[in-house]
């Protein structure tokens, strides 16, 4: 084996937009985590020149694709190998992005690929896995799991946590092939890496989704307007002109027109994430809201317009927050002190509050208000976006001292949940909290809040992997 590339892509938390950020009128606060998709491409002389085989091993079945990629007359040639499984991600991945890399270099490779795909364990629930090894649903027993372990489950089957496996997936696939093939340079190549990322997960999904999901995988923590569906409409079939596809996508000659703003948590606040052992199916929920929307167009966008105006007051309010942590840096430490030994309800009581306290304190209230017009969604167009079970379990969290915001990522339902805490000890009451509900099957994932998108790394920094390799 010669010349690995191993790319890097980060799962998501959408922390506020859900349902709105479909709308180029409305923005979603979109947080990139610790917990990351892996693609790894080796060349080989092993098997005949276009060959390309891809395996993700954490997979009980099927987990194995094989196909062919070759130039004849100047035109690319792809296909799965008849006796091969089928993958409708990774094949098109392939197709798509082997075929812009051919119209934009004019060369493909001229020996064969083993390419290996691994996501980090709070992709998947471990609750099996942990069942079978007699280790109770705790952070600590999921730390002492190894690294991509096993799913005990087909494709089909597995229980995902929520965080986009798919986009991270497809993002760090595309990626992989640039960085393998062209020796891209991720931060030039980035927005066309984002581009054709964004166009083969649509097309794998067979529609044009919000795509803030890729986004994050991109480009990490930002607040995100998405593109125009228009942008993609051209070239969403299977017909499409490969120097048509490559114009659509090309950052200079497409008509790309989605937003990225960057942005980070403030300093002294954490992130966690809970799976909900109870499931939703996204796409449902998206569908019977905006059949809602359709159907009572003034009731919903005036609540989508009120509901857009506080997930803004609780991006700036952020935003306003980290930057007093750098202009007064020790007024900001005490504020952090304070709060986080007080339940964010009994804030308002502290007396000489100053202009940072101020500011968390309208965090809290602003957030509650989002939670409020979600809750009101839900009963309106009768999705269970905020349930009535994860409204008692996010009214518990914020009950415990330290708790700045507890909410449901993205379109809401059963799926998890996410907490922002002001210190260690909030952290250990919150999972705490979940280990003991009863009323639902709560557990943690070890996944933080991370900045970074789409990375080029060595096989040897990442633990475990190394074990997958030839």
């Amino acid at each position: 084996m010669t010349n690995t590339t191993v790319v890097s892509a980060p799962g998501k938390v959408l922390m506020t937009g859900g349902y709105l950020v479909l709308d180029q009128t409305y923005r979603g606060l979109v947080v990139g985590t610790t917990a990351r998709f892996y693609t790894v491409i080796q060349s080989t002389k092993k098997d005949e020149r276009g060959s390309i085989q891809v395996r993700s091993p954490q997979f009980d079945t099927n987990a194995n694709w094989s196909y062919t990629a070759t130039i004849q007359d100047e035109k690319l040639q792809f296909s799965s190998r008849p006796d091969s499984s089928q993958n409708k991600f990774v094949e098109t991945c392939l197709r798509f992005t082997l075929e812009i890399i051919y119209q934009r270099t004019g060369k493909l490779f001229d020996d064969s690929l083993l390419i290996t795909i691994v996501g980090d364990n709070d992709f998947y629930s471990q609750r099996a896995q942990l069942e079978s090894k007699n280790l109770s649903n705790t952070v600590e027993s999921l730390a002492s799991l190894e690294p991509f372990c096993s799913t005990h489950a087909t494709l089909g089957t597995v229980h995902k946590t929520g965080l986009g496996s798919s986009a991270a997936l497809t993002t760090s696939l595309v990626a992989a092939l640039f960085v393998h093939l062209t020796d891209s340079d991720l931060d030039q190549d980035r927005t066309l890496i984002h581009n054709v990322a964004q166009y083969v997960h649509c097309f794998a999904q067979g529609k044009v989704g919000s795509g803030f999901d890729v986004s994050a995988a991109v480009y990490g923590n930002h607040r995100y307007t998405r593109f125009s569906p228009d942008v993609l409409s051209s070239v969403m079939n299977d017909q499409v002109d490969s120097k048509e596809l490559l114009k659509a996508l090309d950052p200079v000659t497409g008509s790309w027109d989605n937003i990225v703003v960057p942005f980070q948590l403030p300093p002294g606040l954490e992130l966690l994430l809970a799976d909900v052992d109870a499931g939703s199916h996204t796409p449902t929920l998206v569908s019977k809201v905006l059949t809602w929307r359709k159907n009572n167009p003034i009731e919903a966008n005036e609540l989508w317009g009120q509901l857009g105006n506080m997930n803004n007051n609780v991006e700036q309010h952020l935003r306003n927050l980290s930057k007093a942590s750098e202009t007064n840096p020790e007024e900001y430490k005490q504020a952090i002190k304070q709060f986080s030994e007080l339940k964010a309800s009994k804030w308002y009581t502290v007396e000489n509050k100053t202009s940072i306290m101020e500011e968390f304190i309208q965090l809290v209230d602003d957030f509650s208000q989002v939670r409020t017009f979600l809750q009101k969604m839900s009963q309106l167009s009768d999705v269970p976006i905020e349930p009535t079970e994860q409204t008692k379990l996010l009214d518990a969290c914020m009950n415990m001292e330290g708790v700045i915001l507890a909410g449901v990522p993205g379109a809401g339902g059963y799926d998890a949940i996410y907490c922002i805490v002001l210190s260690k000890k909030a952290k250990e009451t919150v999972r705490n909290v979940w280990s003991s509900w009863k009323e639902m099957s709560v557990g943690p994932l070890l996944a933080q809040a991370d900045n970074k998108g789409i990375a080029k790394i060595s096989v040897e920094s990442v633990n475990g992997l190394g074990r997958f390799l030839l």
